[in-house]
């Protein structure tokens, strides 16, 4: 996994969930199709990116709570993803992390309400760099899906697939096109009901990894030529377990070696740090 710290622009959307402006990463991409004299540009929709407002919903579905008024309604959430880049003073982050492809000389962090981050590695560069207050609360959202959707918890109970393979999003044109291959761009739920009722997942997809764990299936990240290891490392320590031999050089070793030490981590830290306070009960 290699990188070089650069600088980049904001690349992030919002989906408002009950009055909250939810950030996750979606840029625009050109395709191939040109319409109008011009290319055509289209969201990428990588799978693991959407899964942020999705966990909200979920949230507020099971908990409660109502849209808030005045400067309260302005308060944006950052929940899943490398995305703290693109925040700025007064934005609340629950499980979100740092970026490590990213140079950290041109973030703004100052101000942030941080509740929980996706493990210790972005909790010690928020705290070191920037002075913030950051309890010591980790996990990726994701990992929330069973407990938020139930229909998902039933798929997995049927398993139709010995091995499923989900590149990351910036690894897809290398990745080798076969019957065990799922785009990271397909169907959100389409993706998710393929990994869980999958016996072993495989790949450089951070998120196809965490929803695999999420539901107890066997999972095992592959190196990406494409990508920092700061997340991945920052991922596994955040569930308790050392980086240290948790990952595969190529697919073909990480269906050998089986899934990963599963994480020791329980959910209801992260649970119970969701800042239901920006809703009204």
């Amino acid at each position: 996994m290699t990188s070089t710290p650069v600088a980049v622009p904001d690349q992030t959307r919002e989906a408002v969930v009950a009055g909250i402006p939810v950030m996750f990463w979606n840029p625009e991409r050109k395709t191939n199709i040109w319409g109008r004299r011009a290319l055509r540009f289209r969201p990428v929709d990588n799978f693991g990116d959407l899964l942020g407002p999705v966990v909200v919903k979920g949230m507020i579905d099971r908990f409660g709570g109502t849209p808030p008024q005045g400067d309260a309604a302005r308060r944006r959430l950052f929940a899943i993803g490398s995305i703290l880049q693109f925040s700025r003073p007064g934005d609340v982050v629950w499980g979100a992390g740092v970026n490590g492809k990213v140079d950290p000389g041109t973030y703004r962090l100052e101000g942030l309400d941080v509740r929980a981050v996706r493990g210790p590695q972005s909790r010690a560069l928020l705290q070191d760099r920037f002075g913030l207050d950051v309890p010591e609360v980790y996990g990726d959202p994701g990992l929330l899906l069973p407990y938020l959707r139930p229909e998902v918890t039933e798929w997995a109970k049927t398993k139709k697939h010995d091995l499923t393979v989900v590149p990351n999003l910036n690894d897809l044109r290398s990745a080798p096109r076969t019957k065990d291959t799922v785009s990271p761009r397909d169907e959100l739920w389409s993706v998710i009901k393929r990994i869980v009722q999958s016996r072993l997942v495989v790949g450089s997809s951070l998120h196809g990894v965490i929803v695999a764990e999420a539901f107890g299936i066997p999972a095992r990240a592959v190196v990406s030529p494409e990508e920092s290891a700061f997340k991945y490392e920052d991922y596994l320590l955040g569930t308790g377990r050392a980086p240290e031999g948790a990952f595969a050089p190529t697919v073909e070793r990480a269906v050998a070696m089986g899934g990963a030490q599963p994480p020791a981590w329980s959910a209801q830290p992260l649970l119970a740090a969701f800042p239901r306070d920006l809703w009204k009960s």
